[in-house]
């Protein structure tokens, strides 16, 4: 798709970029979330494929390389946890569509990923790029595990961690379930920080309801990026299980800004499903109240109703940003959605005003 399609089929989306006011949640009134937004469009779509977990970054060359998840279009959206590849694309610039460039990691026989790789998570650090992700060996959600490949290049060759750097807990602990939805950043400390999202396995089985089981985040800290990475404690650091509604988020990206920590992530009941929460921490263990960062898609743009299959269509999950070149300070939303051309899932970029 060339600049000039790719502006056209997007131009819907321009007429609707100031937020509306009185938007109501399970909090009460929300005059105005935390982001500003102004929608640049589905800016990664892909004909035989749903996309998800875009992660950007600035290239050496001035240009915004892309690593995303993708599988067939055939799998249908629960294709992601038995099928999933982690791929690369590039745009001149974020206000641009994205060309896919080539497949950086797909699932490999024998090892903790061979069914699946998936959420993606690039940063750089020194003069090494790192690409967290997580993979599972039997295509269900109790291997999903964390682990990480490095490059001096975001063109590859990528060498990946033949073992996972991160393991649940015990059995009968809160994360004993898995490790997934890697979230990463160097703290003040010096060390390097993993965020990681999991759940208690009884709970997950036992539970009743659409979502079973409560997801909540722990962390983890290394004095190298490539681990080895020990949990700061035996309980999570962020954890709603005592509200009501099976209060829970998930998809958490966290960023350093103005003295303190930030932390982006996808509501799953503290307003309602349809939501981004923002939450904040002066030492990264203790995190503030969840206000809303951003609201569901339809505040933003107007599409066609989608087709019955796409039933989480009308939200932004796996919210990743990117920040600005110059001040450093968070500039563009990417996120997935459902819908897009051929009714699959695709990158929504929003510029950050």
């Amino acid at each position: 798709m060339d600049r000039r399609v790719f502006l056209k089929s997007n131009a819907f989306l321009w007429m609707t970029t100031l937020l509306p006011l009185g938007t109501w949640g399970q909090k009460g009134r929300i005059e105005s979330p935390y982001f500003k937004l102004k929608p640049i469009g589905r800016s990664l779509q892909l004909k035989d494929y749903f996309i998800w977990c875009s992660s950007p970054i600035w290239g050496e060359d001035g240009k915004v390389h892309l690593f995303y998840s993708r599988w067939r279009k055939e799998k249908g959206m629960g294709g992601w946890i038995k099928g999933s590849e982690i791929a690369h694309a590039i745009a001149d610039s974020p206000y641009e569509a994205f060309k896919h460039k080539d497949i950086v990691l797909q699932p490999r026989e024998g090892f903790w990923d061979s069914t699946t790789c998936h959420n993606p998570l690039i940063k750089k650090i020194d003069d090494s790029y790192y690409l967290f992700y997580m993979g599972n060996s039997n295509g269900k959600t109790d291997t999903k595990r964390v682990g990480v490949a490095t490059a001096k290049s975001l063109d590859g060759p990528w060498k990946r961690s033949d073992h996972p750097i991160l393991l649940p807990g015990a059995e009968g602990a809160w994360d004993d379930h898995c490790t997934t939805n890697p979230a990463f950043l160097k703290g003040d400390d010096g060390k390097f920080w993993l965020y990681y999202k999991s759940w208690n396995t009884a709970e997950y089985l036992h539970d009743k309801g659409s979502v079973r089981g409560n997801r909540k985040y722990g962390m983890a800290k290394a004095d190298h990026p490539l681990g080895p990475y020990l949990k700061v404690s035996e309980s999570p650091v962020i954890d709603f299980s005592d509200r009501p509604h099976n209060a829970q988020l998930e998809d958490a990206f966290v960023w350093k800004q103005d003295g303190q920590y930030c932390l982006i992530a996808r509501d799953m009941g503290f307003y309602n499903h349809e939501y981004g929460l923002i939450l904040t921490s002066s030492d990264g263990l203790q995190w503030s109240e969840p206000k809303a960062a951003y609201l569901n898609l339809a505040e933003y743009v107007q599409e066609p109703p989608p087709p019955a299959n796409l039933k989480r269509f009308g939200r932004l999950e796996r919210p990743m940003i990117l920040m600005d070149k110059i001040t450093d300070k968070p500039r563009f939303l990417f996120g997935a959605t459902q819908g897009g051309e051929t009714d699959t899932a695709t990158t929504f970029v929003f510029e950050i005003l």
